[in-house]
């Protein structure tokens, strides 16, 4: 039986769907992960974390649980990676046709195909800013294109599509990364991060342009985020990461997000506070909550 509870455990009225301007669709799914397992545990550690953050944001001095953050029913196909696929794009598209944003959270990389599917119907000109240690362009992998390894070649296929972090890959995805969209975890160490941040950005493309944003945690250095499914050394942090997100917010439409990859594991909850942590940050930055006025005190 699924688990009800509302975000961060606000009151009901701030959680109910009508009302909300954000909804959380968890997808529990583990079904083509090839070595870690444990990302369909991650969306309900996720938000247990979640209910025990405090959350006043120091840095915005916002509380973005105010505007309306709704849980929806977790996508509970498993059938095939192909069902499970079609299920989020569903999901998605309804979210989106009723003016909010969605944000996935995973279970592996998959989920992602049919959230970016949906947005890219949604808005034609989309971008996807794609932060992560693998590329995931295979065409195919294991028999399906809705494998893990494939996360986001629909996108390269269809959208701009920029990389930022990759740092693994096999010779057979080299074809499909977009020339001057590719971030390696080399770029992103030994260049200022502000150069190689802008460039980034200056790739997505012009201004107000829709932008769908994917983060596997595994583009976090495993020294941070130990608890995924495929670890890489040589990572990012947790500053290259969230400034780059909210620089993204500030320039471009952020019509939708997914947090993935999540490997919970019961004795270990570092990585789940880390990503709950992530989660609110990135809806901090998209939707802009107005600042809370606090009173000055001797």
């Amino acid at each position: 039986m699924e688990l009800i509870r509302n975000y961060a455990g606000i009151a009901i009225d701030e959680a109910n769907y009508a009302s909300s301007r954000a909804v959380i669709l968890p997808v529990p799914y583990d079904g083509t992960s090839t070595w870690g397992k444990g990302a369909d545990k991650g969306p309900d550690a996720l938000l247990e974390a979640t209910e025990n953050m405090e959350l006043y944001d120091i840095e915005t001095q916002t509380e973005v649980v105010r505007e309306g953050i709704h849980i929806h029913e977790a996508i509970a196909e498993n059938d095939s990676p192909e069902s499970m696929v079609e299920s989020v794009r569903s999901a998605t598209k309804q979210i989106l046709n009723d003016s909010k944003l969605p944000v996935i959270l995973g279970g592996e990389h998959s989920v992602s195909i049919g959230a970016i599917q949906a947005c890219a119907q949604k808005f034609p000109d989309l971008a996807v800013l794609h932060i992560d240690a693998h590329a995931d362009l295979r065409k195919s992998y294991q028999g399906s294109t809705c494998n893990h390894a494939c996360a986001v070649h629909w996108a390269s296929q269809n959208c701009r599509l920029v990389q930022v972090g990759i740092r693994s890959m096999d010779i057979s995805e080299l074809p499909y990364i977009q020339k001057g969209r590719l971030f390696t975890g080399d770029d992103c160490y030994y260049q200022n991060d502000e150069e190689w941040q802008q460039a980034a950005l200056d790739a997505l493309g012009a201004n107000g342009r829709p932008v769908y944003i994917t983060i596997d945690l595994d583009a976090f250095d495993p020294a941070y985020l130990p608890d995924t499914g495929t670890p890489e050394p040589g990572g990012l942090n947790w500053f290259q990461v969230t400034r780059l997100a909210k620089m993204a917010a500030e320039r471009f439409n952020v019509v939708g997000f997914d947090v993935v990859e999540l490997a919970a594991h019961e004795r270990s909850k570092a990585s789940d506070f880390f990503s709950a942590k992530l989660v609110y940050k990135l809806l901090t930055y998209v939707l802009k909550p107005a600042t809370i006025e606090t009173i000055a005190t001797k």
